[in-house]
């Protein structure tokens, strides 16, 4: 579970970034889901967008589906935007170094 440091770290990171992948008006299909899955595994961190869905509770709700699905975390959401994290499972690939506090 990442810290309330960690996702501010990871959201830094992503400001840059632009979106990979769109949440339609079907919401959340077999394809979207791999989508993110290989997103996450080529970039660890990528940006979300929900393009038909205006109220907060029901990405929050998407997101959580697409977290368990793709045992990501979500490090942010801002507007339409989601940010989602899932460090890489073989060392020598992870991109990202999350911070930890002693």
């Amino acid at each position: 579970m990442l810290k309330g440091f960690q996702k501010k770290y990871l959201r830094g990171i992503a400001h840059k970034l632009k979106p990979v992948v769109f949440v339609g008006q079907k919401g959340i299909t077999q394809t979207m889901i791999q989508s993110v899955d290989e997103a996450l595994n080529t970039h660890e961190l990528i940006k979300l967008k929900f393009n038909d869905f205006k109220e907060k509770e029901q990405k929050t709700e998407i997101l959580g589906i697409i977290e368990t699905k793709t045992k990501s975390q979500t490090a942010g959401l801002v507007g339409h935007i989601a940010i989602l994290f899932r460090q890489h499972h073989d060392p020598e690939k992870q991109k990202i170094k999350i911070p930890v506090k002693e």
